[in-house]
């Protein structure tokens, strides 16, 4: 009866209306307030303990977020953006797990407040050629998969267009925004590939599968560095950026989320190209050498990941929540498809259990809290970011960050799926 009463009421916000009081681009207002978001109409709600870990994760952010929204006071970007495609394909994957229609409600209500019935998605800007804002695509082939309605395929038909289009590197990869000439960025794989790949499943254009690879490709050439297996986390091709490497091109470090976001890129991308794709084992491949790279620097007490990944040991580096989720979502996904040995999928168990043990509380009402998801890093831009080791752990840290709670939630949904896969296996 408690578990009916707590889905009511979390019914119940979900549907808020929510009226953009200052009128900004018809967007609503705040609608969360990180750890403390909607106190006043959520204090007597309990999150059981006895739920999984994938529904405890999912029902403190909506509930955190009347009106369907993706911003809060922790993460206050209202724009159409990348944290807001994760968190969105997270809550997905939810929907897909547990068939409740309350998740794809949240998405249907979130996108409903950017697109118009035109395709005009309020907040985007074409011209920027930016690789982040393609990564809500997925959520737009999500809800036209799921109702038909044109605006959701005139909205993607338009970030289809995008890439198209974007500016590319001398032998094919995109550049990661137009402000950053011939720069390709691991984090661009994950925000533009597996719609990419999606789009070309759902509307037939396979001819677009070996673009898809040599993006994964390109980018992994580049950036491997061959000591240590790692990917660094940006490639100049034109070598011209203080950050870059006069003879690699590459940027100096190894940073966790990087490598977090290529390597999701990878499982979800595997989602949709085809089993009887002459490139598909090059992916897979990659997928098995950059695991094996990854484990040699977890963190072998709490299996967590570090801010940047070969210095852990180093003062100021810290143990890092966006990266740490992110890879144990990739070692389940992997395991469970069976792209990597079933050994993922307790690595994946261990590091679930270091994050809870190192960066997780749960309030009094049972809200789970993710503490230590880097604010965001990147290379170049004003104020110039030189990608030095001072400069990763100098940013900013936060609690409740999409980009840690989404991939939380991922992994948490994926380890769900791999234990009633083995109960099925075993005949339970």
């Amino acid at each position: 009866m408690k578990e009916v009463v707590v889905g009511v009421l979390i019914s119940v916000l979900l549907v808020l209306p929510s009226v953009s009081k200052e009128g900004q681009r018809g967007l609503p207002p705040n609608g969360g307030h990180g750890r403390h978001g909607g106190a006043q109409t959520i204090d007597s709600l309990r999150i059981p303990t006895t739920w999984t870990w994938a529904k405890r994760i999912a029902e403190s952010f909506v509930v955190r977020h009347p009106g369907s929204v993706t911003y809060d006071s922790g993460s206050p970007n209202r724009r159409w953006n990348y944290e807001q495609g994760l968190m969105l394909e997270a809550l997905h994957q939810m929907w897909l797990l547990t068939n409740d229609r309350r998740y794809f409600d949240f998405i249907k209500g979130n996108i409903d407040h950017y697109v118009e019935d035109s395709g005009s998605i309020k907040t985007y800007n074409y011209e920027d050629f930016n690789l982040d804002n393609v990564a809500v695509g997925r959520a737009l082939l999500t809800l036209y998969e799921a109702t038909g309605v044109k605006k959701y395929k005139y909205a993607a038909d338009t970030l289809r267009l995008q890439l198209k289009n974007q500016p590319r590197t001398h032998e094919g990869g995109f550049w990661h925004k137009q402000i950053y000439p011939y720069q390709m960025w691991l984090d661009g794989l994950f925000m533009a590939e597996p719609f990419y790949a999606w789009y070309a499943v759902m509307f037939k254009e396979p001819a677009d599968f070996d673009d898809i690879v040599n993006q994964f490709v390109f980018i992994y050439d580049h950036t491997r560095d061959p000591k240590t297996g790692l990917l660094y986390h940006g490639w100049d091709e034109s070598k011209q950026q203080r950050w870059a490497n006069r003879q690699t091109g590459c940027s100096p470090n190894f940073w966790g989320r990087a490598m977090g976001w290529y390597a999701m890129a990878l499982v979800d991308v595997l989602d949709f190209l085809p089993e009887n794709h002459p490139r598909r084992h090059e992916l897979v491949s990659i997928l098995r050498s950059l695991s094996a790279a990854l484990l040699k620097f977890q963190d072998k007490k709490t299996h967590l990941w570090y801010q940047v990944l070969d210095q852990g040991g180093r003062e100021g580096n810290y143990l890092e929540a966006s990266a740490s989720c992110m890879l144990a979502y990739v070692s389940a996904k992997g395991a469970n498809k069976g792209y990597l040995g079933r050994k993922y999928f307790q690595i994946a168990k261990e590091t679930f259990r270091g994050i809870v043990q190192n960066l997780v509380t749960v309030d009094a009402n049972g809200f789970v809290d993710l503490h230590h998801t880097c604010q965001g890093a990147g290379l170049g831009g004003q104020p110039y970011r030189d990608g030095s080791y001072e400069y990763y752990v100098s940013e900013p840290q936060r609690t409740n960050d999409m980009k840690g709670y989404g991939s939380f939630l991922l992994a948490a949904i994926e380890l769900q799926k791999g234990v009633r896969r083995t109960k099925r296996i075993n005949g339970n």
